[in-house]
C-alpha cells in the first residue's frame, strides 16, 4: 500500500514510530515531513498529504498533530479528502467503515505511541462498507 504521512513538530516523535511499523509491514511511504521536532506550521504538511491523497499519488493518508484538529481541519478543505480524527483504533475503524476516510488524524499528545500504531494498522486494513453509509457520504461534499 502506498500511504503518505505529515505531523508538524508535536508529532514528529509518532510519526518516526508509525513510519518504522509501516516499514516493517513493506508498505511504500510519502514522508512530507515535518523533520525534526523544530517548531513549525501544521498546515505546511497537511496540504501535501492531502494533495497526495487526493491526486491518487497515495491511497490514504496519516496525519498527526498535538490535538489532530489542526491537521484534520487542514486537510477537510481538500475536496476529495474525508480526514477523521481518531484516539482509538475502534475510532479509526468507524472511520473508514461508515465514512470512507481516506486521511486518519492522530493526536499525538494524546496516544501512546502503541495505540497510534493501532490506530493506523486498523485504520489501512478496514474498508468502507457501501450500503446505507454511501448515501451519507455522497452528501458530505458542499458542491
Amino acid at each position: 500500500m502506498k500511504l503518505a504521512i505529515g505531523s508538524d513538530h508535536a508529532g514528529y516523535a509518532l510519526k518516526e514510530v508509525i513510519k518504522e511499523y509501516l516499514a516493517q509491514r513493506k508498505d511504500e511511504v510519502k514522508d512530507f515531513g515535518t523533520y525534526s521536532e523544530e517548531s513549525t506550521d501544521y498546515p505546511d504538511y497537511a496540504h501535501p498529504v492531502a494533495n497526495a491523497v487526493e491526486s491518487g499519488e497515495c491511497e490514504l493518508g496519516i496525519l498527526i498533530c498535538g490535538s489532530a484538529n489542526g491537521v484534520c481541519m487542514t486537510a477537510n478543505k481538500h475536496e476529495g479528502i474525508r480526514a477523521g480524527l481518531s484516539w482509538t483504533p475502534e475510532i479509526a475503524e468507524l472511520a473508514r467503515l461508515h465514512n470512507d476516510a481516506n486521511v486518519v488524524c492522530i493526536p499525538a499528545r494524546y496516544v501512546t505511541n502503541q495505540v497510534g500504531i493501532d490506530i493506523v494498522s486498523t485504520f489501512i486494513t478496514a474498508s468502507f462498507e457501501g450500503g446505507r453509509h454511501q448515501k451519507r457520504v455522497d452528501k458530505i461534499a458542499c458542491s
